[in-house]
């Protein structure tokens, strides 16, 4: 496969029994094959989408030490802040050649999960910022549920499956400023190859080269996905849960070419995790004498904190 599969969601979303099973057979082939697929008909409009960006290029272009006073310790830089060159790919010494900010949850109706995740941070210079960062949280969240819905038939499960595990989970909302690169990277890349962690990855800002997924021949292919698309892909903790018969593709965001250095890149993925709790044990309907079962049980919390340590975002 040298191209990503590209779907519809309004097909899965509508009355035609038709069309909705042509849906979850193109995103299930597409998450066996490679793992990745651009979606089109999603739930962010092109309002928001402008004013988020708008708000993160705000953000990023404060002060060094503005942005700095936003970086909590002791949370693993699981929300606000985290500043260039802290995060490094699993087995990578060289930090990558990127800032972010984290938004988490918007915990309803549980105290003990309010009590769990850390707080959101507030900007204080932009008002607009977290307000319009909660909106772009709860549609990309609404249009991950539906893919997991898809998944969900596609895997002979109940087509609510996931949705226990998804509501108030402990899912990320991630705005990535790489910087212009200023002189010759010294094996750094902006984000070395890794696979994520989560159930699934919706990602922003796919247009323009940079993005680049394995297939399984271990060529790297360019991830383009169209203006109106989000490019979504498998995280580890599905591949594991389904005994890998969906697929968490390893990819990269390469440096541009010399003459595009002088230019910052802007992406923005949502990581869909589920609550702690959930056991990511592998499902029995993806197990058989051809693909014996290939991960020990563990939950998500455990299997997250596991990840995390690795990535060097908390100590042991």
């Amino acid at each position: 496969m040298n191209t990503i599969p590209s779907v519809n969601l309004k097909d899965f979303l509508s009355d035609n029994t038709e069309r909705k099973q042509s849906f979850v057979d193109a995103i299930g082939k597409a998450y066996e094959e490679i793992g990745f697929v651009a979606l089109k008909g999603h739930f962010l409009d092109d309002d928001l989408v402008e004013n988020l960006y708008t708000e993160v290029k705000n953000f990023f272009s404060l002060p060094t030490e503005t942005k700095q006073k936003y970086e909590i310790p002791g949370i693993g830089g699981q929300r606000g802040y985290v500043s260039f060159g802290k995060e490094s790919a699993k087995g990578k010494k060289e930090g990558d050649l990127k800032e972010f900010w984290h938004f988490g949850q918007y915990v309803e109706d549980d105290e003990k999960l309010k009590a769990e995740y850390p707080d959101n941070v507030m900007v204080e210079e932009l008002p607009e910022f977290n307000e319009i960062g909660k909106t772009t949280y709860k549609m990309l969240e609404k249009t991950a549920k539906y893919v997991l819905r898809a998944l969900a038939l596609y895997l002979d499960l109940e087509e609510t499956y996931f949705d226990e595990y998804i509501y108030n989970g402990n899912s990320i909302l991630r705005p990535i400023h790489y910087p212009p690169i200023t002189k010759e990277p010294d094996e750094a890349v902006r984000a070395a190859a890794h696979g994520d962690i989560n159930l699934i990855t919706l990602l922003m800002g796919a247009q323009g080269r940079g993005l680049q997924v394995k297939n399984h021949k271990g060529e790297w292919i360019d991830a383009i996905a169209q203006p109106d698309e989000l490019m979504i892909n498998v995280g580890d903790m599905l591949s594991r849960h389904t005994n890998n018969k969906l697929k968490s593709t390893i990819h990269r965001v390469v440096n541009p070419p010399k003459e595009l250095w002088g230019t910052s890149r802007y992406s923005i993925p949502f990581f869909m995790h589920p609550v702690s709790e959930m056991k990511l044990n592998v499902l029995e309907g993806c197990v058989d004498d051809n693909n014996p079962k290939k991960f020990d049980d563990i939950t998500a919390g455990e299997f997250l904190n596991e990840r995390l340590i690795e990535l060097g975002l908390i100590k042991k």
